[in-house]
């Protein structure tokens, strides 16, 4: 295991509002961007390589470049190896790689790693003992989607326990489980990936099933697995922890500012005090409890309201009558 050297960081400070922008897309989210993978390949490389990049960048489908040449200067494990990995990871935006080479002291080499802001995290290289392709399982890899979320499998406490499988599991984990989402449909969920380690040559199992759903009479629907590829069976050579400031830095959480609440302040004597606007209220019409009095007063009015009513009316009449009198006597 090759322990990194704790890279030398300092404080940037944006000096232009574009600067700024820049800054702040790489400050921690709470729901991070799809992760990217980078696919290299070494000085050297052979074909079991070549066709274990090419199924790796169909399962990460959009979310992955790949470089068709060989890069000579690509050496992560060696001391100031890794600065033309971080340079085109940079200029891809991916934080994931897999750079595949062969030599003789280290045939079918497979090198998976992370990076975060764009400084080499941690890697593990493996050895490919076994391999089969997609293609040569047939119509089974039909079955499952491109952009469809794979259900993971760790099998055994060994993914748990021992560290060098717990960052194993870590990273299989971040380079296959695609984009973040709130809630998954079950026809989504149509290809299971399966890992295990060997017990007695410590091999790690990588598999891969499409799931076929069957009717069972019940809303639980039956299952039923058939293997889709690839199948790969890896051999843990190296492996490199990620620097202790490195690390505390990834594992921050972006502080979440609490909402501000309109026309809500602080008291100290009554604690949170809230204001309240209210409408402007017709109570003219409201029904309330009125007292004696105040119906005698009503009872009266109606009563003097009639009797004026009344002498209008009687006044009117002999005026009428007067005017018809006048008419006769011409």
């Amino acid at each position: 295991m090759v322990q990194a050297t704790e890279p030398q960081t300092k404080l940037v400070k944006p000096r232009t509002k574009a600067g700024k922008r820049v800054l702040e897309k790489r400050a921690p989210k709470l729901v991070e961007d799809p992760k990217r993978a980078l696919l290299v390949y070494g000085n050297k490389t052979s074909q079991v390589v070549k066709d274990v990049m090419t199924d790796l960048h169909k399962l990460k489908g959009t979310d992955a470049v790949k470089y068709s040449r060989n890069n000579a200067d690509m050496r992560p494990f060696e001391a100031g190896g890794e600065g033309a990995l971080e340079s085109h990871c940079a200029r891809n935006n991916c934080s994931l790689f897999a750079l595949g080479s062969h030599q003789k002291k280290r045939p079918n080499n497979l090198i998976l790693g992370r990076l975060f802001d764009f400084r080499l995290y941690d890697m593990v290289e493996f050895g490919v003992v076994s391999y089969r392709s997609v293609q040569s399982f047939g119509s089974g890899a039909a079955q499952a989607q491109l952009g469809n979320k794979p259900c993971f499998v760790f099998v055994g406490d060994v993914f748990e326990n021992d560290s060098a499988m717990r960052q194993v599991k870590s990273l299989l984990l971040d380079y296959f489980r695609g984009r973040q989402v709130e809630s998954i449909n079950l026809k989504g969920l149509d290809r299971v990936i399966l890992v295990t380690q060997h017990p007695e040559n410590k091999r790690v199992l990588f598999r891969q099933y499409t799931v076929r759903y069957k009717k069972s009479g019940t809303r639980v629907p039956r299952t039923e697995l058939t293997e889709m590829g690839p199948a790969l069976d890896l051999e843990v050579r190296r492996s490199r922890q990620p620097p202790v400031d490195l690390e505390k830095e990834a594992c921050k959480r972006p502080k979440v500012d609490k909402k501000k609440q309109k026309n809500v302040g602080s008291d100290v004597l009554e604690g949170k005090v809230g204001r309240i606007y209210m409408p402007k209220q017709d109570v003219g019409g409201m029904a309330l409890a009125k007292p004696k009095g105040v119906k005698r007063e009503r009872r009266a009015a109606a009563a003097e309201a009639a009797a004026a009513k009344k002498q209008r009316r009687e006044g009117g009449g002999g005026a009428a009558a007067a005017a018809g009198g006048g008419g006769d006597s011409e």
